[in-house]
Order: C-alpha cells, then structure tokens, then sequence
C-alpha cells in the first residue's frame, strides 16, 4: 500500500523536528509537510528530515493546508493518506493503526482518549462533535486530525473549508458520498505547548457559522 503522512503545520519549530523522527521510525518515510505560511524554520526543518515540503506564501489555514496536502498525495498516487498534526500531540504508533482500519472502510477517524485532554476542550470538544452531528448524523471525534482517508475517499472528498470548519466538513462531504467510517482510538499527548493551540469557544462558534453557510450553498 502507498501510504502518505499528510502534515498541516504552521510555526511548529519546536516539535516538528521530533514529530518526523517519531513517524520515521514506525517505518513511514513518505510525508508531505504543508508548510502554511510560517514564520520560522518549520520548512527548514522538514525539508532536512526528508519531508516533501509544500509552501503556502501566507498563513491561508487549517483547511487550506489539508487541501492543499490532500491533493499533493493523490497526485502522488497515494492509496491512503494519513492526516498528522505536527505539535506533538498524535502517537506515531496510530499510523499503522488508522491505514489498517481502512480495510472495510474509506475513512478511519483517531477518537482520542479523554485521559489527559483538558476539561474545557472535552467540554468544546464535544459541543462541536454534536453540532457535526446535526449536520451528519454522525457522532465522532469530529474535531480529531488523525483520520485516515482511502483511495476512494481521496477523490470524493473536495475540501471547501479554509479554516477550522475542515475537520466536521470532511465527515459531513463523507456522509454525504455514501463512505463507510470507523472509529478508532488513538492515544494522545498533552503538552503545555500542544494546549495552548487548537480550536477556542470563538473559534468554535465561527466552526458553526461555516458549517450553516456551507449547508446553505452546497
């Protein structure tokens, strides 16, 4: 199978470095590094582990940095795409995990286990998991970037969303394509650096508004 790491990462410096080495070492050499307009050595950095970096000019997002990564793997002819957060907070071990889950599935979405995981970003946390519920009628790790996409989902999965609304957009584009998802629980690592970034109350409810104009316009 051609597996592909899929890697948004926008400032990371200071773990990316370590992030690559972790992945290297389960074995996965192919990593597509989307480089989001960062203002310090993340390019550098990735580059030198041996990433394929691709460049955005200025920081355009979440969202934009998964379709650009995205697009860049299925033009590589990947079979399956692993998406990888780059502050240190996946377990490396989940790779293989979410690209073996694919067999009878199209995507595999990481559910984190609450051990660790802050109360207020639990709290969040499962707030947006209902409203991409409501909109999917699916109930997940909605906001999780560990997912695993197949061939199949590669190609039905458009990405519109530019920014944090992605993560519920890509379930609810899945739904609406009639894939098959599974759950699967991925270990995940709290840092002090790792808390500090993510989605906040606001951006929780620009992640509804997003979602309501996409229903609208679809």
């Amino acid at each position: 199978m051609n597996v592909w790491i899929v890697m948004p990462a926008y400032n990371e410096e200071r773990t990316i470095g370590g992030v690559l080495n972790a992945i290297k070492q389960e074995g996965y050499s192919k990593v597509i590094v989307v480089d989001d307009g960062s203002r310090d050595r993340t390019a550098k950095i990735a580059h030198s582990k041996g990433a394929v970096v691709v460049s955005h000019p200025r920081n355009m997002g979440l969202g934009a940095a998964l379709r650009t990564g995205l697009e860049t793997a299925r033009k590589r002819n990947a079979d399956c795409v692993v998406t990888f957060d780059a502050d240190g907070q996946h377990d490396s071990k989940a790779v293989r995990k979410l690209s073996e889950a694919l067999n009878g599935a199209d995507l595999a979405i990481g559910v984190r286990q609450h051990r660790g995981i802050p109360l207020h970003k639990r709290v969040g946390n499962f707030g947006l998991n209902f409203i991409t519920y409501l909109f999917s009628g699916v109930f997940t790790d909605s906001q999780s970037g560990s997912r695993a996409f197949n061939r199949k989902a590669l190609e039905k999965i458009k990405i519109k969303s530019n920014r944090y609304e992605v993560s519920s957009e890509i379930i609810i584009r899945a739904k609406r394509h009639g894939l098959r998802l599974r759950d699967v629980p991925v270990k995940c690592f709290y840092t002090e650096y790792s808390k500090a970034r993510g989605t906040t109350i606001l951006s929780g409810l620009r992640i509804f508004l997003a979602l309501i104009e996409q229903r609208v316009s679809k």
